[in-house]
């Protein structure tokens, strides 16, 4: 199909968008096959090195993607799939630029037959709708409250990370962390933060069994006075603030002229009252420990050490509200402000104790804590950053699984069965549309082929196999073991994906290629440098040819 050709000032003319499409799609195929080999149980890892010249270690989709320094326009948007897919859901990421990868090259061949992309577009929405049908069909709801379940669910759904040698540590921790901090919303349902109040603390050292989840948080922080103030209280009464406990200084340089020497001593002397009143405003309160995101100055702590109060400074806003949300505080602006509701006493235990080089506040066995920390140990700091990515892979299973309990069949059964029911409803589609459409079903299975090929068993024999057992809409939970390579039941193996993932997977990819397959000019709107003298640049329009040649991949 031949787009109309744009003249501008200086007669550049410009040819078909078919080569355009031609170069978005090599681009995303060549995205999609950085990261094919990281689908399943048996998949590679990367190394990669990142801008600061340090090694990242992994085989997380998202975490490999986000690395890559890409030039091309079409890359770009395939990469920003993978963090919308772990923002949205936080697992999955591999999936859906496997997924969308394929169904760019599977419009390949009707671009090149002149189909217009509106008609591609059409089709694959129409898809879309019927292979969310297929899913809700075949979805299977579960308590979320039995931890049995939960437990294999998580365990199923971080099978593929490195982590999972080591057995149930990791689902353990996100089930405990994801419990700790979820709040009902009504209707039966349950809102999890993950990211404002489940702290994750990585500190070298010990073995990764000693990884545990707190029953409240802590802070990389030591008492203010160490010697005087006491870095053990049980029950104690806590206080937290988001004002400075020292004078005001002038915002700008403030000069004040003093023509006797009592005027300077008092000065000083209203300083000292301001910051005594500030004092007795909160220790009339009897607090045991006082924590604020300010400054706190020598004379606050003298004043704070004589009545007992141990105290803390120059905190951090997120952890001031984990904190407050722990043992039930609330963050006061001003001392004179304070309220006995303000202050938290959920908190069964506060100690400062050494873990490896550095001091922790502790600030545990609160009563029902909404915010939690937890606490990863190990070997290395690579080892737990890894760690730490299928951590947050987990909790994020945990959380979709909270919010909407339900399962689908993993091991690429879930593609097959979408596939396998989408090419039986192609025959009733009418027109050319129907096409694209079946070509849509036939793009489904390069999940199940991906998984085939990781495992290093023969991909046409398994696939075979595998479509006669699904060929008419049967065995939806059919598929292969990501371990063995061998077509199994999936309930039986109890290899599960949550049900939100799969359908973010199956919408963000086809969206995605539906919005690239319907570009067909690259306008570059970035200026090159002049030479020194030169006059005014022409406008110029990226042709075609231009887009086809740039490199897809840095060297």
């Amino acid at each position: 199909m031949q787009s109309p050709v744009l003249v501008l000032k200086d007669s550049l003319k410009r040819e078909s968008g078919a080569k355009v499409h031609h170069a978005n799609i090599q681009a995303s195929k060549a995205v999609a096959d950085i990261i094919r080999t990281t689908l399943g149980p048996r998949s590679m890892l990367k190394m990669l090195l990142d801008a600061s010249g340090g090694i990242v270690v992994t085989n997380d989709g998202n975490a490999i993607l986000r690395e890559l320094d890409i030039a091309h326009p079409a890359a770009k948007s395939m990469i920003e799939l993978s963090r919308t897919q772990d923002e949205e859901v936080g697992d999955g990421t591999t999936s859906v630029i496997i997924l969308a990868g394929e169904m760019l090259h599977v419009a390949e061949a009707f671009i090149e037959k002149n189909y217009h992309p509106t008609v591609i577009c059409r089709a694959y929405i129409k898809a879309l709708e019927d292979a969310i049908a297929v899913i809700d069909k075949i979805a299977m709801p579960i308590d979320a409250q039995d931890r049995g379940t939960m437990l294999g669910l998580v365990k199923s759904c971080i099978g593929t990370k490195f982590t999972s040698q080591f057995g149930d540590l990791i689902a353990d921790l996100a089930i405990d962390a994801t419990t700790t901090v979820g709040v009902d919303i009504g209707q039966g349902l349950r809102d999890v933060d993950i990211k404002n109040y489940i702290k994750v603390e990585k500190v070298p050292g010990a073995q990764l069994e000693d990884s545990r989840v707190l029953n409240g948080v802590m802070i990389n922080k030591d008492v203010v006075a160490p010697g005087k103030m006491r870095r053990k209280i049980v029950n104690p009464r806590i206080i937290l603030l988001d004002s400075p406990l020292e004078y005001k200084k002038g915002e700008n340089q403030t000069n004040a002229e003093l023509l006797r020497e009592e005027d300077w001593s008092l000065l000083l002397k209203l300083e000292e009252e301001y910051i005594e009143e500030l004092c007795m405003q909160i220790l009339k309160f009897k607090p045991d420990l006082v924590i604020t995101e300010k400054g706190l100055s020598d004379l606050a702590c003298h004043y704070f050490s004589k009545h007992g109060v141990t105290a803390i400074r120059r905190l951090r806003k997120t952890d001031n509200n984990r904190i407050a949300k722990a043992c039930g505080a609330v963050i006061v602006n001003r001392p004179d402000e304070l309220q006995e509701s303000d202050v938290g006493t959920g908190a069964g235990l506060f100690e400062v104790k050494k873990v490896g080089d550095e001091y922790f506040a502790f600030i545990v066995d609160c009563k029902e804590p909404k915010a939690c920390t937890v606490l990863l140990r190990g070997a290395s700091k690579d080892l737990l950053n890894e760690v730490e990515r299928n951590l947050q892979d987990a909790m994020s299973v945990a959380r979709n699984i909270i919010k909407n309990p339900k399962l689908v069949p993993g091991g690429g059964a879930t593609e097959m069965t979408v596939s396998a029911t989408l090419k039986q409803k192609s025959s009733s589609i009418e027109g050319i549309e129907k096409w694209p459409y079946e070509a849509a079903a036939i793009a489904f299975e390069s999940i199940p082929r991906t998984l085939a090929q990781n495992c290093g068993v023969n991909v046409i024999r398994t696939m075979t196999a595998l479509q006669g057992k699904h060929a008419n809409g049967e065995n939806a939970w059919t598929g292969i073991d990501g371990n063995t390579g061998a077509i199994a039941d999936m309930q039986e193996r109890k290899i599960w994906d949550a049900y939100n993932v799969k359908a973010q997977a199956f919408k963000t990819a086809i969206e995605a290629a539906c919005m690239l397959l319907r570009i067909d000019d690259i306008v570059s709107g970035i200026k090159k440098k002049q030479a020194p003298g030169a006059g005014p640049s022409k406008p110029k329009i990226e042709t075609e040819g231009d887009a086809d040649g740039d490199q897809i991949l840095p060297d």
